[in-house]
């Protein structure tokens, strides 16, 4: 469950709570965008402070990107989908392609820097996980 200053988020900056289905809408509906993962504020404080300080980077950067914030049911299952490492996680994406992500807290200007870079970037290919499939022709003995 998310924390109080997270649902405050939400409501006060209309940012949608984002699941799979209404992940691919806001994708292709917005040239930038950031996926806002938070995992558990209890287990993850830091995701109070980022919370705190997103609008405030939404402002500095007027209207470049949009931001989606993911439902907490779901947010294991699309992490797999980003490569992240850390939590709170902020993933910038160029319509459906991943660019890149800022994990934990930043210095302001580590985030100014790194969002600036981000934005310019091109999107990274990002591999499918799972098991290779290898065909193979098996002959039965005669």
């Amino acid at each position: 469950m998310p924390s109080e200053l997270i649902r405050q988020l939400v409501l006060q900056n209309n940012y949608p709570r984002l699941n799979e289905t209404s992940l691919e809408v806001f994708l292709s509906a917005n040239e930038h965008s950031v996926l806002f993962f938070t995992e558990d504020p209890k287990q993850y404080p830091e995701s109070n402070d980022v919370a705190v300080i997103l609008p405030e980077l939404v402002a500095h950067f007027s209207g470049r990107f949009q931001v989606g914030v993911i439902d907490r049911e779901v947010e294991h299952r699309l992490h797999r989908r980003f490569p992240f490492d850390s939590w709170p996680a902020l993933v910038f994406m160029q319509r459906d392609h991943y660019v890149g992500a800022i994990t934990r807290v930043q210095d302001w200007g580590d985030y100014l820097r790194e969002i600036e870079r981000l934005l310019n970037a091109a999107p990274l290919h990002i591999r499918d996980v799972g098991i290779p499939v290898i065909a193979s022709s098996v002959v039965a003995p005669q």
